[in-house]
């Protein structure tokens, strides 16, 4: 017998509930829709489901599904009720997707590649300074922290660097171009040495460090093969860097490097820095990143060394950690790297779309209060209330139809909302009002707590009697003026750059309608 599941819903997304689930067909489960009595089904709380949810609306069933916003404790409302109860996506349209993924969610704590995250500026930082710049990097993925060394720039604290990222728990790598300095690093216990050649192999003698291995000659592999040889002779270990280049410096070049090298040397363990192309490149690094990484993959290369330099390039640890991890789950699968993680999805979202406009539509007639929605479709920004349904791709465009002027919490909420249902519809990102948009790995955002309710908005709390800084005073009270004695002139108000002035004989209209053309 098939396993049947209670899809619980509000009244406003009922029908497309049933629609989705319709179009799943055919489906390898039984199921009934409930619509539990709510307007808005991601109001729902474990509290309400188990005070109007009774055993006969859910007897015959061996799981319920609640919307993905639920709130509340599902594990003690399934020991309550009986039953099992789970989350289900955040859109309805989600639905295929979620059952897809039921079978096997995608395991992201595995990794085959070690990050060295450098620091660059090392020698002008204090202790203090590295500390903090190395944990935070750790904190983003980092499994070494690479202490970068300036030419020509003294380095007088080296030795109490080392100690004191070991003290925190930290491996080290020192990364310079000065042999005196990488002499110092291994006798003060540097995990790792970047880089030495052929010509400077013997230091590998005299220290337990690992060296990063390099061409002494730009391009040769032969001279990095050479360096590797020697190492084999010492009998210690080392990991070999043929150099990423720059785009047209030699990127495609390097590529094909790495490549022989892999053919050749199926087991060696390799470096790729990729700095030279996130730094270097006026391009999002997300995008970079998730290139780089899967040649990586690809290539069986074992670590990576990341900067963040540029401005442009201020996560590119984290987009590095994303994506090794995401390149691991698609490869051992055997597939490709899709619907694993949306972390690298910054600037654009694959099903950004949740609704047509017909959907939204049909959605505008069922509203029954003066409360407005926002939603965001292929056409552009919809707004509607029970008065009526606007659509535009400007929200300026708006302000005219709407009745806020007693309510500046509001208006300030909408103001607020239409900028990112703006930001969303121009970019292809989904939408959903009373949520942030969603910008991957780029912007680190707290784990929300389900099983608590949401915090309410400083929009819907009253205002203190003290004004917060930057706002205006309230306006004096008029003062009487002598009989008979004529008002001075209103001076006309400022209006901010870019919007219209208001039609003097524009009389309001209700939401969504249009101008009565002059006579």
């Amino acid at each position: 017998m098939a396993q049947k599941i209670l899809f619980l819903t509000g009244k406003l997304a009922e029908p497309s509930v049933h629609k989705v689930l319709q179009e799943m067909a055919p489906l390898p489960f039984d199921y009934r829709v409930h619509q539990i009595g709510v307007s808005v089904a991601a109001l729902m709380t474990d509290k309400m489901i188990a005070r109007r949810l009774t055993p006969a609306d859910y007897q015959d069933c061996q799981e319920i599904i609640v919307p993905g916003r639920c709130r509340g404790d599902l594990e003690s409302l399934s020991r309550d009720l009986g039953i099992k109860v789970t989350r289900g996506p955040e859109e309805i349209k989600d639905l295929p997707l979620h059952f897809g993924k039921a079978k096997k969610q995608p395991d992201l704590s595995r990794y085959s590649v070690n990050i060295f995250a450098e620091i660059v500026d090392a020698p002008e930082r204090s202790i203090e300074s590295l500390i903090e710049r190395a944990q935070y990097y750790q904190a983003n993925g980092a499994d070494v922290v690479d202490i970068g060394c300036l030419p020509e720039e003294p380095f007088p604290h080296l030795e109490e660097a080392i100690h004191a990222l070991h003290e925190v728990g930290l491996k080290v790598s020192v990364d310079s171009l000065s042999f005196p300095d990488l002499q110092r690093a291994a006798k003060a216990g540097a995990d790792y040495l970047l880089s030495l050649t052929e010509e400077t192999i013997d230091l590998a003698k005299e220290t337990d460090a690992v060296p990063v291995l390099v061409p002494a000659e730009p391009g040769s592999l032969a001279s990095l093969e050479r360096a590797m040889e020697a190492m084999d002779k010492i009998g210690k270990p080392w990991i070999a860097d043929p150099i990423l280049d720059p785009i047209h410096f030699g990127l495609t070049a390097s590529i094909v490097r790495y490549h022989e090298l892999r053919q050749k040397y199926p087991d060696a363990p390799i470096m790729m820095g990729v700095g030279n192309l996130t730094e270097l490149t006026d391009a999002d690094t997300s995008g970079i990143n998730a290139m780089l990484f899967g040649i990586i993959s690809e290539l069986n290369i074992n670590c990576v060394l990341v900067t963040e330099v540029s401005p442009h390039a201020r996560r590119a640890i984290r987009e590095a950690d994303v994506a090794r991890r995401m390149m691991f789950a698609a490869k051992q699968d055997n597939a490709l790297p899709r619907d694993i993680t949306a972390d690298l999805l910054v600037a654009h979202e694959r099903r950004p779309f949740t609704d047509t406009a017909q959907e939204i539509r049909e959605l505008a007639t069922s509203i029954k209060d003066p409360n407005y929605r926002i939603k965001v479709a292929r056409e552009g920004i919809f707004m509607f209330n029970r008065d009526g349904l606007m659509l535009d791709t400007d929200p300026f465009e708006f302000y005219p139809q709407l009745q806020l002027k007693d309510d500046p919490g509001h208006a300030f909420y909408l103001g607020v909302e239409l900028a990112r249902a703006e930001v969303a519809w121009q970019l292809g990102k989904r939408y959903t009002q009373d949520e942030d948009l969603q910008w991957g790995c780029a912007v680190e955002q707290e784990q929300e707590d389900l099983t608590q309710q949401k915090a309410e908005g400083t929009t819907m709390k009253k205002r203190d009697k003290d004004r917060a800084c930057g706002t205006a005073d309230k306006p004096e009270k008029k003062q009487d003026r002598a009989c008979g004695t004529a008002e001075k002139p209103k001076t006309k108000q400022t209006r901010a750059c870019g919007t219209a002035e208001p039609s003097k004989n524009n009389k309001e209209r209700p939401c969504g309608t249009a101008d009565k053309s002059d006579t």
